[in-house]
């Protein structure tokens, strides 16, 4: 299981990951958990939609976009919530 991945130099704790290949491109599926403090933070990165992603556990380096995102409907505006992020990212062709 991969643990961690890191985008544009944030890195991000996982609690899923998956990968497969479409048209000789890499995607990558990933879930993690986002507290209210991380919020802003990690939403301001995601919203960049363009990305330099590695995974260490995988000596994979690559550059890509969102292609498809979404959250658990958890009010991440109040205090010590946490909510589910959802990411699957796909490598921009060369």
């Amino acid at each position: 299981m991969v643990n961690e991945i890191i985008i544009n130099d944030t890195p991000i704790s996982l609690t899923k990951y998956k990968e497969k290949k479409i048209n000789d491109l890499l995607e990558i599926s990933v879930e993690f958990p986002v507290t209210s403090e991380e919020y802003h933070a990690i939403t301001t990165l995601l919203y960049k939609n363009h990305f330099h992603v590695r995974v260490p556990e995988k000596d994979l380096v690559f550059h890509g976009v969102i292609k498809q995102y979404s959250t658990a409907l958890i009010n991440l505006y109040k205090e010590n919530q946490i909510s589910q992020f959802s990411l699957q990212i796909i490598e921009q062709e060369k």
